[in-house]
């Protein structure tokens, strides 16, 4: 949680310097082609919108060790990309799944000193959860084990019907790493959570939906005009607005009652300080579009 006082959930590591509007396009687009595992598409859903494609075709899309490190990469120069508003992370393809889950290969000759350095945080969990910006998952295939914690760190997760979700990690003698057992009881409850994390069940996604681990379900051949039409809504939205609303709703997961609507009150007061809010109320008024200042 930061506010416009602060900026907390940055990443000095991976970050570069503060955008330069007229040069962030290519920022995001010249990262992008450094990678081998991570493509990214801008504005061929919507305007604004970043679509982010964890690409391993021949390993199910499985996030390893060069995804994580590329994909990360790629959302901080994106978190600093004052051009893109919305962000949509899927999977290839090819691949025929959203992420298939963790490289297990990579597990073999771990120990837990090695695997402590590994978990070190923030991982690409965390910096899609902490992104300033809406995130939605594009689940197009399977999300299973790490992939299932992906989708459950974004902020929508709209699913195709061929899509299964899941966390079979209790399968190999170990539990979900990626937050699912703290995110995921959060997302369906308790219950749900247990049942999926201490079984290693995978669902479907119509399950998935009527447990409230995705939000909405749709065929293949409509899943891309949903994405769309849903992303190019929020795009159209103040990038100011857009990153408190996320973050307030976020602190409600993190704080009490009493001080979480506090905390919303104070975010709500901060905006009342913003270009953004003036053109808003002045746009209503005048019967017309806004034309947002992100300020």
């Amino acid at each position: 949680m930061t506010g416009r006082d602060g900026d907390e959930g940055a990443d000095e590591d991976v970050a570069g310097e503060e955008n330069d509007p007229a040069t962030g396009d290519a920022d995001v687009v010249a990262t992008a082609a450094d990678c081998d595992t991570v493509d990214v598409a801008l504005d061929d859903l919507a305007e604004g919108v970043a679509t982010v494609t964890i690409s391993r075709p021949d390993a199910r899309n499985a996030l390893d060790a060069t995804v994580r490190e590329e994909f990360a990469s790629v959302l901080a120069t994106i978190d600093d990309d004052d051009t893109v508003r919305v962000v949509v992370v899927t999977g290839d393809a090819e691949g025929k799944a959203f992420v298939a889950g963790a490289d297990v290969g990579e597990f073999r000759d771990r120990d837990a000193i090695d695997q402590r350095e590994v978990s070190e945080r923030p991982r690409i969990y965390e910096r899609v959860a902490e992104l300033s910006k809406p995130v939605i998952a594009r689940i197009n295939g399977h999300a299973l084990g790490g992939g299932c914690e992906l989708a459950q760190a974004c902020d929508v997760r709209i699913a195709s019907t061929r899509a299964k979700l899941g966390q079979p990690e209790i399968n190999l003698g170990i539990i979900p790493g990626g937050g699912g057992t703290q995110r995921l009881p959060r997302i369906v409850g308790t219950g749900q959570a247990l049942r999926l994390i201490l079984s290693g069940e995978l669902i479907d996604a119509e399950e998935a939906a009527d447990i409230g681990l995705v939000d909405e379900v749709y065929e293949p051949d409509e899943l891309d005009e949903r994405v769309a039409e849903l992303a190019g809504m929020m795009a159209d939205k103040s990038l100011v607005a857009l990153e408190f609303a996320k973050d307030a709703v976020r602190a409600s997961g993190q704080l009490g009652l009493e001080d979480g609507i506090e905390y919303e009150a104070e975010l709500f007061s901060q905006l009342f300080a913003t270009d953004d809010k003036d053109e808003g109320i002045a746009a209503f008024f005048e019967d017309r579009d806004p034309e947002w200042n992100d300020a």
